[in-house]
């Protein structure tokens, strides 16, 4: 299936915009130097904050790059529940020496300013996490020439995806790590998410966009399935996290081949919306009550983390990660890409020969 983003990039590869200071511009730069399309992540920043990034990775690369946007959420109907659970987190501060965080600190994250600097700046893509922008806003940045992406968990949001007139549906599967991009978050939901490739096949005779397939992808054969079951391209973000362009914490580097870490599992723990992550203490402890409160539970835990990492204390730290964290490679971005890409020729050969890929 052929789309303006692949037009866009030579490789069907996409670094996921990972936020929280993981994909700052030397990583999204590095995998745009090498073929694929580095992307920003825009959530949690100021949108001054994400001009100067901008205007950081064009002075690092003039390939095309992306930058994701979080959705605004919905009034949180139960603020009773976060202060029970600000009260189970009193220890953890304690414990940490740090103050938790004001769970009323925006509900928005900076969407309209955000967007305004992206209409007055355009960029090469612009994607979208936690639901899906109005048709007026998909317009006006076509009009300035930016390909939109929507993320899509379930048939009926690619649906949704495709009404509202983006250009391509990113499909995030259940095996990815981070937050799921689900258009609504309802509790009773929780531990139904679809396999990628399950969802890929359910997605691809629902609508007829492009597809951008993610979750659990660190090699370059299984882009070859993902493309063989009707994705255009595939987004990777745990296999870009142990690169050392990557702004994620050293403790976290480490932690996605620590044996200490056998497996990973969505949780409300840290932020109050499912999200995949290596399991550890904190998760063990405080996901069984965590709230369905986003981004208040994210506000308040904010502190305990930051100071958890600074103590580097992997047990009180959000480590986001994907179900084929075992498999990250300690790769410079864009010799990964070529890896990859590497990988990916290899598979297609194997496939297209009728031999098994490796």
């Amino acid at each position: 299936m052929s789309s303006a983003l692949t037009d866009l990039v030579p490789l069907p590869i996409v670094q996921a915009p990972m936020a929280g200071g993981v994909s700052v511009p030397q990583l999204a730069a590095a995998v745009s130097e090498a073929g694929g399309l580095g992307f920003l992540a825009a959530g949690y920043k100021t949108a001054d904050g994400m001009y100067q990034e901008i205007k950081q990775l064009r002075g690092l690369t003039g390939r095309p790059f992306g930058v994701n946007l979080f959705m605004p959420q919905p009034e949180y109907a139960e603020p009773a529940a976060v202060d029970v659970y600000a009260q189970q987190l009193a220890g953890e501060a304690a414990w940490y020496d740090t103050e938790l965080g004001d769970p009323d600190s925006g509900r928005d994250d900076g969407y309209d300013a955000k967007l305004a600097v992206l209409l007055d700046n355009p960029v090469p893509v612009v994607s979208f996490h936690f639901g899906v922008p109005s048709r007026d806003v998909l317009d006006s940045l076509r009009r300035a020439g930016t390909l939109t992406l929507v993320t899509a968990t379930t048939p009926d949001e690619a649906r949704a995806v495709e009404r509202a007139g983006a250009d391509g549906v990113i499909v995030q599967g259940a095996e990815a790590g981070g937050h799921q991009g689900t258009h609504r978050d309802i509790p009773e939901n929780d531990g139904s998410a679809i396999g990628l490739l399950s969802l890929l096949g359910q997605i691809r005779e629902a609508v007829g966009l492009p597809l951008v397939a993610a979750g659990g992808i660190m090699r370059g054969s299984q882009i070859a399935a993902a493309l063989a079951a009707g994705a255009s391209a595939s987004q990777l973000g745990t296999a870009f996290l142990a690169t050392p362009e990557s702004g994620a914490n050293a403790v976290h580097k480490q932690a996605l081949t620590n044996p200490l870490f056998v497996r990973t599992e969505l949780t409300r723990a840290f932020s109050g919306r499912p999200a995949r992550g290596l399991v550890n203490r904190f998760m063990r402890e405080h996901g069984p009550y965590a709230p369905a409160a986003y981004p208040e539970i994210h506000h308040l835990t904010s502190p305990i983390r930051k100071a958890a990492a600074k103590a580097g204390d992997a047990q009180g730290m959000a480590l986001w990660a994907g179900q084929g964290h075992r498999m990250a490679r300690e790769l410079p971005a864009g010799q990964l890409v070529e890896v990859l890409a590497a990988e990916l020729a290899a598979a297609r050969t194997a496939l297209s020969s009728g031999g098994g890929a490796g």
